[in-house]
């Protein structure tokens, strides 16, 4: 495989919560859960140590390791827990979490795994390339996002409704007719969204936290298929400007209701076989 990735910060003076890596034959994405201010957490470490944490172990163990890929990220769910499991109170909800796509090419197929809301598109040659994401989490969220989608963005009574909403989801997360996430329960990879499809069949793949993907399922800037064509021929830092533009031209989300601004994001283009 023959990767370029491109990923940016909401903001150039906070950290990058994303996480991408790759190798010559395994890609993987995750993307931290952000922690709004007065939401408590019982861990003393970030959500950018958490992503990149498991991130790297993950990408360790794929290069390593033929094994099923929810064995592996229920491996890395375990190691990361146990670098933290005698120093935080890992029982809280509040613990860092993650999204997580894992991406391996053996010798005549590809392996994906998807568990939590950032995309993976699979370029078959047809006219509509397979786009794969978990959406429990926005089954989940859409009922309750009605307050904070009526508040102007950047004004404390939005800043409080973020809080609240935020809260509110931790009582679904990593739970039955909720959603899931990498976080401290090694379970959830039981949860994640698994296929297998022969490698001649994929022309290209691409992977792409939410922060990414909005050009598409958020401000519909472009197709899925146009998508691939931006990452393809002008690269995945172009696609992230695209986005950033469409987030700068409505700052308080009137257009867009949304809960932040800006997020992190972070784009993959995987070309597969020429």
């Amino acid at each position: 495989m023959r990767v370029a990735f491109a990923s940016e910060p909401a903001y150039p003076d906070r950290p990058n919560e994303d996480f991408i890596g790759a190798t010559a034959n395994a890609v993987v994405l995750l993307d931290g859960a952000s922690i709004p201010p007065g939401v408590t957490s019982a861990c003393s470490h970030s959500v950018r140590w958490y992503s990149h944490t498991l991130g790297s172990t993950l990408l360790a163990e794929m290069t390593q390791s033929a094994g099923p890929l929810p064995e592996l990220l229920t491996q890395g769910i375990k190691h990361v827990t146990s670098l933290h499991d005698f120093t935080c109170d890992l029982t809280h909800g509040g613990s860092p979490s993650a999204t997580v796509i894992m991406l391996r090419q053996a010798a005549d197929h590809l392996d994906w795994l998807v568990l939590g809301d950032s995309t993976l598109i699979l370029d078959t040659g047809t006219t509509e390339p397979l786009v794969i994401c978990d959406d429990r989490l926005e089954q989940v969220a859409a009922p309750h996002r009605a307050r904070l989608d009526s508040l102007r963005g950047g004004t404390p009574e939005h800043a409080e409704a973020r809080r609240e909403y935020v809260e509110t989801l931790g009582q679904y997360r990593n739970r039955d007719g909720g959603f899931w996430v990498a976080s401290t329960d090694p379970l959830a990879a039981d949860q994640a969204l698994i296929g297998t499809i022969p490698a001649n069949q994929v022309h290209a793949a691409a992977v792409l936290t939410d922060g990414a993907a909005d050009a598409v399922s958020r401000y519909r800037l472009i197709t899925w298929r146009q998508l691939l064509d931006v990452l393809t021929q002008d690269g995945p830092a172009a696609l992230i400007r695209r986005v950033r533009e469409a987030e700068r031209s409505d700052p308080h989300g009137e257009r867009w209701p949304r809960s932040k601004t800006h997020d992190d994001a972070t784009a993959a283009n995987v070309i597969v076989h020429e």
